[in-house]
């Protein structure tokens, strides 16, 4: 934070999500402040989908590979809903949208 960022509240927060078993991520969240009288935090987290939302999408008819796509494109749209212009949100949705449908046709062959 810069000097004048006096009275300033502020979050850093770095999600990943490992889509394999072989996926590796290194993340080192740091905050580099140069005020006195801030709040600041910051945090990483590190994980796969979870076993148990699986099983719910997939107890309800859902195959696994759908299930997946699901569950990924709701850990997206999270940093998706933050986009406050309407048309880049929803071309990015879009976007991930494609990917993952690719992602799960090559799964499916």
């Amino acid at each position: 934070m810069r000097p004048d960022a006096q009275k300033t509240n502020s979050r850093q927060t770095n999600r990943n999500l490992l889509l394999s078993a072989e996926a590796l991520v290194n993340t080192v969240p740091q905050l580099e402040i140069f005020a006195d009288d801030v709040k600041c935090s910051h945090g990483a987290t590190i994980g796969q989908l979870e076993d148990d939302e699986l099983f719910y999408l997939r107890s309800r008819g859902i195959g696994e590979a759908a299930a997946r796509t699901i569950l990924t494109h709701a850990f997206a749209g999270e940093i998706l809903r933050a986009i406050r212009i309407a048309p880049v949100q929803c071309q990015l949705d879009l976007a991930v949208l494609n990917r993952l449908s690719r992602i799960q046709e090559a799964e499916v062959k």
